[in-house]
């Protein structure tokens, strides 16, 4: 089996709440490296067999109409699992 990785993250302009708050939530437990935080959302989908040219293409439209909301959200990467991701 085969699996896909798609991630989606607010767009740049859109305020990220989630993201100020585990930034916040950083400096109290003394972990001061991190300039920013953004929150965003990973989709894994499994498809039969291996990743395919037309599971990609399927997968950026389910990305597209479905995994994100355009107004608010980009879809950054779709792309097949590495190794270590499609042992998760």
């Amino acid at each position: 089996m085969g699996r896909i990785v798609v991630e989606v993250m607010p767009k740049p302009e859109i305020l990220d709440p989630q993201g100020k708050a585990i930034g916040t939530g950083l400096e109290r437990l003394g972990l001061s490296g991190f300039t920013g935080v953004r929150q965003g959302k990973l989709f894994h989908l499994t498809v039969e067999g291996e990743v395919t040219a037309d599971a990609l293409a399927q997968a950026r439209e389910a990305a597209a109409s479905l995994l994100s909301n355009p107004v608010i959200e980009d879809v950054v990467s779709v792309r097949e699992a590495d190794d270590a991701e499609a042992s998760r």
